[in-house]
Formats: structure tokens, sequence, C-alpha cells
């Protein structure tokens, strides 16, 4: 059995209410993954419920992806340390006086949480990007996002598994990369357009595996966290 230290999985607590992800959540084991929550969660359970997943030893990813003035950002990023949360993140495009304001704001903090930026949403197309006046490549937008982020002081970002590869060789192995879109064998694509399996996401790069409904709709969702945690453990075996 893998500790949360050396999981990968990040399992995406995307439910509607409290009791819904409490009757997921007594199906799993804070030794075989973290938990995000992100917005839908958040507004219907509240802070209360991230604390009650850290005191039952989970590590929270909270996926608020914080966007705003940078006095604002960065107060919103403290609050968020104060429920013992792993990680959590803001939204590059944000820019840089956010960015390093949510960073050191954070830095003084005596336990503080990973801080991280999301790039591009992995639903969005190039079309998309178009639309909102990012034209090009969806990577190149990313790896410039990246950079900034790297630049002001953030571990590491959000990312689709296919950019991780060229992001890990230019910002190396203690930048964090968190790939959404991940989805094992078999699985369904659903809203996600840049997918990748879990194999594919750790040899491109990828520090945590971020799965949702593969996972939370599963009749045995730890029988499917150990699949994807013994095909991920082949690899590093193998290398």
């Amino acid at each position: 059995m893998p500790n949360t230290e050396s999981s990968k999985i990040i399992v995406a607590l995307d439910f509607p209410s409290e009791i819904a992800a409490n009757t997921f959540v007594e199906k799993i084991d804070p030794a075989w993954c973290r938990v995000k929550i992100g917005k839908e969660l958040f507004t219907a359970a509240g802070p209360h419920f991230v604390r009650s997943l850290v005191n039952r030893g989970f590590d929270v990813f909270l996926d608020l992806k914080y966007h705003d003035i940078p006095n604002t950002a960065a107060a919103a990023c403290c609050a968020a340390a104060d429920l013992g949360v792993w990680m959590l993140n803001v939204h590059a495009l944000g820019g840089r006086r956010m960015l390093e304001a949510a960073s050191n704001a954070l830095a003084k903090l005596d336990t503080p949480p990973l801080l991280i930026a999301v790039t591009v949403l992995t639903s969005m197309s190039s079309q998309d990007l178009i639309e909102i006046g990012l034209a090009g490549d969806p990577g190149a937008t990313v790896l410039r996002l990246a950079q900034l982020s790297a630049d002001s002081g953030l571990d590491g970002v959000v990312c689709s598994a296919q950019e991780a590869e060229r992001l890990r060789s230019q910002h190396g192995d203690q930048f964090r990369l968190v790939c959404p879109g991940i989805r094992p064998a078999g699985s369904a694509s659903d809203d996600q357009c840049r997918i990748v399996s879990p194999a594919v996401a750790m040899i491109s790069g990828a520090s945590d595996l971020v799965i949702g409904r593969p996972i939370t709709r599963a009749d045995d969702p730890i029988a499917v966290l150990k699949g994807i945690e013994s095909e991920i453990s082949d690899i590093f075996s193998a290398r």
C-alpha cells in the first residue's frame, strides 16, 4: 500500500453535496490518494467540510482557482491555508503582481501549502482560446504562463499531460506538474479535450494525476486506485 506522500493520485470530489461526497469518501483511504475539492462542492459544503477531510487524514487540494486583484487573491490564499489544505491554486492569467502577492503571503506562514497556478483549462481547445483573444496553440500559452508562474515563486502549475514533458525539461524536477484530464484505459473522455492515460502522463513528467469520474463512479474505487497505482509502479520499476 502506498502512503499519502508517495501517492500520485488526486481524486476529484466533484459532488453536488456534502452527503454525496461523504458517501464516496467513506469508500476510500487517505493512504491511497489525495483529494481535490472544487468550486461546486466547496460552495455546497463550505470550509468545515475541508477541515473535516483534513482531520480524517486526507491531503486536500483546494481547487478554487483564485483570480482577483493582488491583495484579495493573497488574502484568500491565506484563508485557504488556515483550513489546513495541502495545496491550492490561482489562475496564472491573474498576472505577475497577483501571483507574487499570493506566493509572498503564503511564504510568511509557518507551514505554507503548495501554491500552483492554472495555465490553460484542459477543457479548452484552440478555438476556445482564439475566442478570448489568446490566439495560437494551447501548448504555447501553457509554456508562457508556466514560466510566469515559476518566475513569480509558485511551486508548479496545473497543466495537461500533453505539455508535461516540455515543462519538465524547462523547469526541472522540483516544479510540480499537476495534470487533470487523466483517463485510465476504457474510460469515457467526458468534457475533457486534452486527455492522456496515467502511464503516459507519468512518463511525460507529471507529478500528480487528477482523476475524477473513473474513480468516483466506480463500484469499487479502491480497486481502481490500486490498479492505477500498480500501473504507475510498473513504470518506475522498469526504469
